[in-house]
């Protein structure tokens, strides 16, 4: 099998591949750890490349739309601020991967009329795709499965729009804010789902944390009353131009009681099943067969504090538990931070290269 293959009937569900496919989330790493990678391989290839993932990404093209965001602050933004397209503002953090979203464009909005007037990004312009439909081609035709990416899809750019504390007191005061917000979200979404299955990926990248280490956020009756219909709609949209696609849905968090609206709506993988809040087997046991994994190994445990013995043994584990019906994607569960020791990155992908379901 080469890794398309791999992927493909992993995720979904068509039996067990010749061995379990992986990667690396979010691009591998941080950029202090990004550092240690250059140093100790001495390559310039990015690490999907020199570590050989079973899958390949493409994002948009950037923006050439200019805004002046300013006109949303009643206060001077300042010199140091990084704002991207949605006007969403944050200083650097205390480390340098991490920012402090402190700017919310949309906070000060009082009625739905003042979120409709607001001047929106295009990501859903076609030359913000433009090169890609080649990209994906040439993925493909090199044996990779090909992931659009559409992190942050509604709630998270919502939150961050508005604020998460203002966004809070919205689900109580201001429902008709939140519902103008994620409405005008979903519609751009819905257009970059079309784009991205008309570009023929292979797996469509959601993502929205709307679960925390104990559960739901806001709750599942706020879920189901601003989100997952949104949700549903993005997906419908993207299978109905690429009936064949696969659809991930990423969401940090205790997901127990998030999985079945998930495969209500139409997911088919779920990322990144953090070990440190979820009781694997019991996910396996209640949902195996019905959605794929994709993750499982503890960033915030295993790779960071673990020794390289120990790397090895829980990949084999997790590989053994979420991949009993051959339906997993082995990967950390995100982006791998500084403390990571470098000796058990090459242990992950050493391990994972040789684990079989």
């Amino acid at each position: 099998m080469n890794s398309r293959e791999r992927v493909l009937t992993a995720m979904k569900r068509q039996g067990k591949p010749d061995r379990t496919p992986f990667e690396i989330s979010w691009g591998a790493f941080t950029p202090e750890l990004m550092d240690v990678y250059k140093n100790e391989t001495k390559s310039n290839l990015e690490p999907d490349e020199y570590f050989d993932f079973d899958t390949r990404s493409v994002n948009l093209n950037p923006t050439i739309k200019k805004i002046d965001f300013q006109k949303y602050f009643s206060e001077k933004l300042p010199d140091n601020l990084v704002i991207d397209e949605w006007g969403i503002g944050g200083k650097p953090g205390s480390q340098k991967h991490f920012l402090e979203y402190k700017y919310h464009p949309l906070a000060d909005c009082k009625t739905p009329e003042e979120v409709y007037a607001y001047e929106w990004p295009d990501v859903d312009a076609d030359y913000r795709f433009e090169g890609l439909v080649e990209k994906v081609k040439n993925f493909k035709e090199r044996g990779y499965a090909v992931m659009g990416e559409l992190y942050q899809t509604i709630y998270e750019t919502a939150w961050l729009l508005r604020g998460m504390e203002q966004f809070f007191i919205d689900f109580h005061e201001n429902p008709e804010i939140i519902d103008v917000i994620c409405e005008n979200l979903m519609q751009l979404r819905v257009k970059q789902a079309e784009k991205y299955a008309q570009l023929d990926v292979d797996i469509l990248r959601l993502g929205d944390d709307v679960t925390c280490q104990n559960g739901w956020i806001f709750g599942r009756e706020n879920y189901r009353k601003y989100f997952k219909e949104r949700h549903r709609k993005i997906v419908a949209a993207a299978k109905k131009a690429k009936p064949d696609i696969l659809v991930f849905l990423h969401s940090d968090g205790n997901v127990h009681e998030l999985v079945p609206e998930l495969i209500d709506i139409g997911i088919d993988i779920l990322n990144p099943v953090q070990p440190e809040c979820n009781d694997l087997q019991r996910l396996t046991d209640d949902f195996g067969q019905r959605i794929s994994f994709w993750g499982g190994i503890g960033t915030q445990s295993t790779m960071p504090f673990g020794s390289p013995e120990e790397v090895e043994k829980k990949t084999r584990e997790t590989a053994g538990i979420l991949g009993k019906y051959g339906s997993l994607l082995l990967a950390p569960t995100h982006i791998l931070e500084p403390e990571v020791p470098w000796e058990n990155v090459t242990t992950f992908v050493k391990t994972a290269k040789h684990c079989f379901y």
